[in-house]
């Protein structure tokens, strides 16, 4: 099944969503949101962006966008805030009220982002965002730790690359547990223009000992690990090679 994702970069144009010392969340957000939906469209998903540039959409027009589109999945994109700077921090998920896969993918998309070095906030329930509220498939908005947090911008900033792949990660475990058709599983350790990065990396794994795929995708080379066909052995693999320094996701192919 191709799934259709509508990602959004929360905020924009004369809104600047939350602020801190110049810091921007609209910028913050159109960001990451980018990234997010780059590494999923690479996995196979039809991603479609609410926008791609500082332009200012209501919070209907977003939901709506993601109704007209038919999508599957709305995954909204934020940084959080506090009255009181660094008072808080870590990565809180709001969905509009519990059970079925936007909890699943909310609780995934926390659980990756504690790996990265997030405090887990837990899941929230929201019913008065429109974003959640209008949207007629399973929605969620993503609070990407607190923009007035200086630990939480250090990680967001240091590990920006890191984040992006455990939001997308989260998103696609999520999905790969709909699948009615026992998928196949794989963990995705690189994504390269260049061919001959791609194999170089695929031949130190396959030294180390794993069974490795090279995967073209438009432009690029992903390299991704084993053939599971469980998530719980794809979750021990991604683990695994984590602690090796691989950034990585867990895809699948049906």
């Amino acid at each position: 099944m191709a799934y259709r994702i509508v990602i959004d970069a929360g905020h924009g144009g004369y809104d600047n969503g939350a602020t801190y010392d110049g810091r921007l969340e609209k910028e913050d957000n159109l960001n990451l949101a980018l990234a997010v939906g780059e590494i999923l469209a690479y996995s196979g998903i039809d991603v479609i962006f609410t926008r791609i540039d500082d332009s200012y959409i209501s919070p209907l027009e977003r939901a709506y966008m993601a109704n007209e589109e038919n999508a599957d999945l709305f995954v909204s994109i934020h940084r959080n805030s506090s009255p009181t700077p660094n008072t808080y921090s870590g990565v809180q998920t709001l969905i509009y009220d519990e059970g079925g896969l936007k909890q699943d993918i909310a609780e995934n998309i926390n659980r990756e982002l504690e790996e990265v070095g997030f405090t887990n906030l837990g899941v929230d329930i929201r019913t008065e965002l429109a974003v959640l509220r209008r949207t007629n498939m399973p929605a969620l908005l993503v609070e990407v730790g607190f923009i007035n947090s200086d630990s939480d911008n250090e990680l967001f900033d240091d590990q920006f690359n890191e984040i992006a792949y455990a939001i997308a990660s989260g998103i696609l475990a999520g999905l790969g547990e709909e699948e009615e058709e026992g998928p196949i599983y794989r963990v995705q350790v690189g994504l390269f223009r260049i061919l001959s990065n791609a194999q170089n990396l695929q031949n130190n794994l396959i030294d180390a000992g794993y069974d490795v795929l090279l995967v073209p995708q438009g432009d690029y080379y992903a390299v991704q690990v084993g053939e599971m066909q469980t998530m719980d052995d794809a979750v021990e693999l991604e683990q695994e090679l984590r602690e090796q320094g691989y950034s990585t996701f867990i895809v699948t192919d049906t």
